[in-house]
């Protein structure tokens, strides 16, 4: 065929803008006004579709995950005594957050077997087991299973009520669907296994591993992660203290599950089953022995952190010392006890409310390891060793003799201890008496202060200067308010016990006073470490010449003086007496070659102990008892 030919049989070509003239086709008209038709309706229906399922959810209100997401609970604060012991919890809600690689491995998986098997399978709903539980509540006529999953269950507990409804059900699986997708199978996990309520107010797997067992979830036993894993069902009904048969039954469903999930052998299994139980003590609150040492704890805790301790999730390591607490407990209510029965024996009327007070201290660096603030904490949680300020009586006097010391006098220094009347204290003469009303006439300084000499005493700070002894003291820590006149001598000053018995660290030790610690760390949940008073600065009181007089002369007090009820302690090595008028004080201050100690016994109400009740008589058995009990430690 020629060219010619080729190209006269292509179609002639359309020219631009030409438009088709005949008739179209009228089944092809309909069909396409059909299908547009068809598509607008397609498009309305999909619309209204999409805007009807947007607004339901929007009637749902369905919460915002970021709270899972940025999970920060609040967690206890954990108190611990010098030993690392814990000795009280404070909370809103007992918990203690801990990363998944601190608990032992077998803990997560015992939750898993027990609770959502198929866990790390699932899209955070459990299609198979939604359906069987539906199958048994239709069944049993009821709502009784949910099929939840560990998903499920963080979405309850953080994002929605416990109400068991069809709405709420619905929500938490459009939830546990979205945490699913935005966070790890194991972020979720360490999220149920902190916030999971297991009974006795613990919320979480470490907390509870505290209070049941006494120990952190990094050394739980297998048994005892099966019995933790049975809890969340119904920890009341399961709880370890009070129907551990039943827990044991659940116990052994964990551990079945386990076998089956391939997380543990059979063998291994029915080892933890016939495993020994052994439970810790049921509560690990702070007791009436300790309960005034702790309460000193969290004020200075509260004062560092800025925030309540119940949220703080703080760890706060003290200097308690539990074996000196309980003996100091014990001290205190059996001096009390026995000023009623030599008061009784007197056929005197005896005061209820008689209370005491203890301090100790460890002499070289100023950690309080014991407080009594009372006979008993739980009927009146007022402290009477750090809050009330009572007269120190005689336990003051050795601040006079040792400025006289620092002045250049001695020991062995001449004073006068007859009677005196001096004008100008008091709306009239005053006039200073000795105890029973003996005086010595001339004496020395040394056995002034072995036997009290109040006449004495007062001879002395009238030579040495009242503002002098006021320096004195106050480098002691018992300032600012001192009172300013010649009664200062015999102890009208107002203090603590804690102050008293800080105030003879300088005799006690090496001449310097360091203020009294309780807390040695405080670790913030991030891990910072907050040593809130390591950095106190010591403070030279007396100079080394004077100490050395001023020990003999203490030492004097326990072996020819008032203090000899002290004597027989090993290594006591000096201290004071202490009486107020009318017996409404009795104070005994003292120290060993480690500890000082300070005590006080008297009534809140400042009634009369009763004739006899002094500070060589009342206060320093307490002493005596207490230092026995601890030097035998």
């Amino acid at each position: 065929m020629s060219e010619a030919t080729l190209s006269s049989a292509k179609p002639a070509e359309e020219k631009p803008g030409a438009r088709e003239t005949g008739p179209r086709d009228p089944r092809r008209v309909y069909g396409e006004s059909h299908i547009n038709g068809f598509l607008l309706i397609l498009c309305l229906v999909q619309t209204l579709f999409v805007g009807g399922l947007l607004f339901f959810l929007d009637s749902l209100k369905i919460p915002d995950i970021d709270a899972v997401a940025g999970y920060s609970p609040s967690q206890a604060t954990i108190i611990y005594d010098g030993a690392g012991k814990i000795v009280d919890r404070v909370f809103v809600e007992d918990r203690t957050v801990v990363p998944l690689e601190n608990m032992v491995p077998l803990l997560p998986k015992a939750f898993i077997a027990a609770e959502d098997g198929r866990y790390y399978e699932h899209p955070g709903l459990d299609l198979f087991s939604v359906l069987r539980a539906a199958i048994n509540n239709i069944l049993s006529g009821a709502r009784s299973q949910g099929g939840s999953t560990i998903t499920q269950q963080v979405i309850k507990s953080l994002l929605l009520t416990p109400e068991k409804t069809y709405i709420r059900k619905f929500k938490e699986a459009i939830l546990a669907w979205r945490i699913d997708k935005l966070m790890t199978k194991d972020e979720i996990l360490h999220i149920y296994l902190s916030q999971i309520y297991l009974g006795e107010g613990a919320y979480g797997v470490e907390a509870a591993a505290r209070i049941y067992f006494g120990k952190s979830a990094a050394r739980l036993s297998l048994a005892e992660c099966a019995l933790l894993a049975g809890l969340p069902q119904a920890p009341n009904r399961y709880s370890l203290f009070d129907h551990l048969e039943r827990a044991v039954e659940r116990q052994k469903y964990v551990l079945e599950r386990m076998v089956a999930e391939g997380f543990v052998s059979e063998a291994e299994a029915r080892a933890a089953a016939q495993a020994e139980i052994v439970l810790n003590s049921r509560s690990q609150r702070a007791n009436d022995d300790n309960g005034h040492y702790l309460e000193v704890v969290k004020r200075r805790a509260r004062a560092i952190l800025g925030i309540p301790l119940q949220s703080a999730g703080a760890k706060i390591y003290t200097h308690l010392d539990s074996s000196f607490q309980e003996a100091a407990a014990l001290a205190v209510r059996s001096g009390v006890r026995a000023s009623f029965s030599r008061q009784i024996k007197r056929g005197m009327e005896v005061d209820p409310f008689l209370q005491g007070g203890l301090v100790c201290i460890e002499t070289a660096t100023g950690r309080v390891l014991a407080t009594v603030g009372g006979i008993s904490y739980s009927l009146s949680p007022f402290d009477r060793a750090t809050q009330a300020r009572r007269p120190a009586g005689s336990t003051f006097k050795p601040f006079v003799f040792a400025t006289a010391l620092e002045q250049g006098w001695s020991a062995n220094s001449p004073i006068d201890d007859s009677p005196l009347t001096i004008s100008g204290v008091g709306r009239s003469p005053w006039s200073p008496k000795n105890y029973g009303g003996v005086y010595h006439g001339p004496t020395t300084l040394g056995d002034a202060l072995t036997h009290s000499l109040n006449a004495a005493t007062v001879r002395l700070i009238q030579l040495v200067g009242v503002k002098e002894v006021q320096k004195m003291a106050t480098r002691a820590g018992l300032g600012p308010k001192l009172p300013n006149n010649l009664t200062l001598a015999l102890g009208t000053a107002e203090v603590t016990v804690l102050q008293m018995t800080a105030a003879y660290l300088p005799f006690a030790g090496d001449g310097t006073y360091v203020e009294p610690s309780f807390i040695d760390r405080i670790v913030l949940p991030d891990g910072v470490v907050l040593r809130p008073e390591a950095g106190r600065k010591r403070q030279r009181v007396l100079s080394p010449t004077s100490l050395a007089q001023m020990r003999n002369m203490l030492m004097s007090v326990i072996t020819d003086g008032t203090g000899k009820a002290v004597a027989e302690v090993p290594g006591a090595a000096g201290g004071k007496t202490g009486t107020t008028d009318d017996y409404k004080d009795a104070w005994f201050v003292g120290y060993d070659t480690r500890h000082t100690t300070g005590v006080w016994l008297g009534n809140d109400g400042n009634e009369p102990m009763g004739t006899g009740e002094s500070g060589g008589t009342a206060a320093a058995p307490v002493w005596r008892d207490f230092m026995l009990a601890v030097s035998a430690r």
